[in-house]
């Protein structure tokens, strides 16, 4: 499975979620983490992908596991834990798939369009709806426990 085209993507995952970080300012132990959070998942969305053979169930799969070490670290770094889901989740945003769905309305391909819309569309919410679930999870945990108090 770790082809030289495997390793090229992974790292590529890395330095593109490095760069993002960047770009929106993060610092220090944060940038770290989000960098190998974006590269964990780009690889763990290939071995998924390999077995499952599924893109949508994969990109779900593999926002519920970055969220929750999202929620984990954001413990552990005393920051928000959204801004560092949503940075490693950066490898994963389906712009490829976007641009093939906008590349076909413009050839007329209405039909196919359709399609690769949907399909985009569908990436989207499974990767939303990964985010909200651990999230929402986690605070119905933390207020839960505080009401026990």
């Amino acid at each position: 499975m770790l082809t030289l085209d495997t390793l090229i993507s992974v790292l590529s995952a890395l330095v593109g979620t490095f760069g993002f970080g960047v770009l929106f300012c993060v610092k220090g132990k944060k940038l770290l983490f989000v960098s190998l959070g974006g590269m964990c998942g780009w690889f763990l969305y290939l071995l998924l992908f390999q077995w499952l053979g599924r893109e949508i169930l994969c990109y779900f799969i593999v926002s519920t596991v970055i969220s929750l070490c999202a929620e984990i670290m954001a413990r552990w770094l005393k920051t928000p834990a959204t801004p560092l889901a949503m940075m490693a989740l950066i490898p994963l945003v389906p712009g490829g798939s976007l641009y093939y769905a906008i590349d076909t309305a413009v050839d007329g391909n209405w039909e196919s369009f359709a399609t690769k819309a949907a399909h985009t569309a569908g990436l989207a919410a499974a990767l939303s709806v990964g985010i909200v679930l651990v999230h929402t999870v986690c605070r119905h945990i933390k207020w839960h426990s505080k009401c026990k108090k």
